[in-house]
């Protein structure tokens, strides 16, 4: 395991391959979750990028740090973390949360940013009293309260099946992140609204959304596809709103496709 204290922040991180002179990958998590969500893709991708992935502040084996956040927080923890690293350029990819983060760090740091590729997320995810009537339940009640329901939106009916021995460890690892880092990141989407921003984007950029997605579904983030100059858009068949669990095998081919197709127009 890798740690690093940043901004205040012991950060937990993994690096592979960094060094090789192979173009960096960065995954970002989703709420709820931590870096092992990445871990087949990680596997499938590991000879083509080094990579980096870590758990953002208040999930996972991280700080809490002083919740609640902003976006702007998690984008310069990243930021300061690529820093330390060294690596000058990147690409982003982030799945929700992870995609918002994303999109605060080119606003913040475009420097570091040589392509997006934005997972279930979107310039707005729901509204403001959505997610502080979330919080308010959270803190009263935990997240043991809502992990049924945030799971229905998460994976597949399939995925749920009861035969499926993988279905029980993503919803331990949702229901034993800390409350007050759940509740301090939700605070931040509730916050963040870049939709007059999507069209400044000018990088190349991949939005992915699984065909079952039930917290961003396909037509969101086909909308801000479409917001985004020149954005690829693509549906992941048989995934909810975590392919990277569910579909791997498919959402690395369609990052390493999509990459290969940037390096062939540079």
């Amino acid at each position: 395991m890798q740690f690093i204290t940043l901004n205040g922040i012991n950060l937990h991180f993994q690096v592979t391959g960094l060094g090789d002179g192979k173009p960096v990958l960065v995954f970002i998590n989703s709420l709820g979750t931590d870096f092992r969500i990445w871990r087949e893709v990680v596997a499938e991708l590991a000879d083509q990028f080094a990579i980096v992935t870590y758990d953002k502040r208040g999930h996972g084996l991280s700080d809490l740090g002083e919740p609640p956040y902003r976006m702007a927080d998690h984008a310069s923890d990243l930021a300061a973390l690529l820093d330390h690293l060294g690596v000058e350029k990147a690409i982003i990819c982030g799945l929700s949360i992870g995609g918002q983060i994303a999109q605060q760090l080119y606003a913040d740091r475009p420097d570091l940013i040589s392509a997006l590729i934005f997972c279930g997320t979107a310039a707005r995810i729901g509204d403001s009293d959505f997610w502080h009537q979330r919080i308010g339940n959270i803190e009263a009640n935990g997240l043991e309260a809502v992990a049924d329901g945030i799971l229905e939106r998460w994976f597949t009916p399939q995925f749920r099946d009861p035969a499926n021995v993988k279905f029980p460890g993503y919803r331990t690892m949702l229901v034993r992140q800390p409350v007050a880092g759940y509740v301090g990141s939700c605070a931040a989407i509730a916050a963040f609204d870049m939709r007059e921003k999507a069209g400044q984007i000018a990088v190349p950029t991949l939005c992915v959304v699984g065909d079952q997605d039930g917290a961003t579904p396909p037509e969101m983030v086909k909308d801000f596809a479409k917001a985004i100059p020149g954005a690829r858009f693509e549906i992941v068949a048989g995934a909810g709103h975590i392919p990277c669990v569910e579909t791997p095998e498919q959402l690395s081919g369609l990052i390493g496709d999509f990459t290969a197709k940037i390096a062939w127009e540079q």
